[in-house]
């Protein structure tokens, strides 16, 4: 057993009381209060936290029923929320799919909207099981939440959001962060509407069941709703893309747009031509990563592989400051390879082109493929180009 000096404790009462709560919000709420055995100075500051971060897997569940947790966990949160004294500027909790604690999240955030300090607000649930994480039931966000207008950071996993008719907006949200989450495209776009400070915005994972493409959002519709956005991430589970060119119906411009992930299907001219809109409309890029479809034979339509006329592209396109390109599941089919070098030739800033290969790939297209990326057989704008090819 290791023994506490006494000159240890001297120097831990004597912090000053803006170090041990900077210390103590670097800790989930359950271990702040638990601080209290170190010093006696210690034992009330987690009631001025500003930042306060409720996470059930830190309970002990070795000999525990699910319903004693519950209460635990439950119980905790109110005993802090009852006895806070200050400001909460930041709330995350974040729980597992199985705990049905959906009215006792309203009612935190009941309180919490009485307080109108809240800035950061994050609320994740989880689950290890991928298939009970997409279908399983999700909480529904009740009306009083739209009415913490102070929002600066939101983040939701696995939550059903509709807004009411008295939605204001959240005038000074910058990052909003949805995961799994169900959500109509008229709904979205009036969200995204009524954030006009959003600078990151990321939508990912599965809608709940098997949604049709009337529910789903339009691609450059959607740009359209983010004219200050600097980080955009999104999953083509929430979308749909244009049907034939959309050269004649192009996005925003996206002018402060630094950093772009998508999640689409080059071998579907209509998902490659959205996505090389979305980049022409970007001039500003500096980083660009794109998911690839991993199993063709998932994307539900029919694919083409025949080579995708990007002259239109070519002729436009400038991407003066773009410095890195990121390709994941990369399957060497032509319109892929087109992309590749119409990036290359419109960069003169890239440093770095990575492209992770699809486990279908042999090893033979793979040497093919670099072969023909690092003869000068076509035009490039970076001579200094680094290019990683990777499984």
């Amino acid at each position: 057993m290791v023994e506490v000096q006494p000159q240890s404790l001297d120097r831990i009462n004597t912090l000053p009381q803006d170090t041990i709560e900077k210390i103590l919000t670097l800790l989930p709420i359950q271990d702040a209060l638990r601080t209290s055995v170190l010093s006696k100075k210690w034992r009330h500051c987690w009631k001025g936290m500003p930042k306060l971060v409720f996470d059930d897997k830190y309970l002990n569940t070795s000999s525990s029923s699910k319903e004693i947790n519950k209460y635990k966990f439950v119980n905790a949160i109110f005993h802090v929320l009852m006895l806070h004294n200050g400001p909460v500027l930041e709330f995350s909790i974040s729980i597992n799919i199985d705990t049905e604690i959906d009215d006792e999240i309203d009612q935190i955030i009941l309180h919490l909207s009485k307080s109108k300090n809240i800035k950061k607000f994050i609320c994740k649930f989880r689950s290890n099981e991928l298939f009970k994480f997409y279908f399983s039931k999700r909480y529904k966000l009740p009306s009083v939440f739209f009415s913490l207008y102070g929002l600066q950071h939101l983040h939701l996993t696995h939550c059903v959001i509709e807004l009411p008719l008295t939605f204001n907006g959240f005038i000074t949200l910058r990052i909003l962060e949805l995961c799994n989450v169900n959500i109509t495209a008229k709904m979205l776009q009036q969200l995204l509407t009524n954030c006009p400070l959003l600078e990151k915005f990321i939508l990912i994972g599965h809608q709940k069941g098997f949604i049709t493409l009337g529910n789903k959002c339009r691609f450059l519709e959607l740009s359209k709703c983010l004219p200050s956005v600097q980080v955009l991430k999104i999953s083509k589970s929430y979308i749909k893309f244009t049907e034939g060119s959309s050269m004649q119906n192009p996005p925003a411009l996206l002018v402060h747009l630094r950093i772009l992930y998508l999640d689409v299907c080059f071998l579907k001219q209509h998902e490659l031509s959205d996505a090389l809109s979305v980049i022409n409309s970007s001039p500003n890029l500096e980083k660009i990563k794109i998911e690839l479809c991993w199993n063709h034979k998932l994307c539900g339509e029919e694919t083409c592989k025949e080579l995708v006329d990007l002259q239109d592209y070519y002729l436009g396109m400038k991407l003066d400051h773009l410095e890195e390109l990121e390709i994941t599941s990369f399957h060497n089919y032509a319109p892929e390879m087109e992309f590749v070098k119409l990036i290359m030739a419109k960069s003169p800033m890239l440093k770095k082109a990575r492209i992770k290969l699809n486990s279908d790939v042999s090893v033979d297209k793979e040497n093919k493929m670099l072969r023909d990326l690092l003869r000068l057989t076509f035009p490039r704008a970076s001579p200094k180009v680094d290019i990683i090819i990777e499984r």
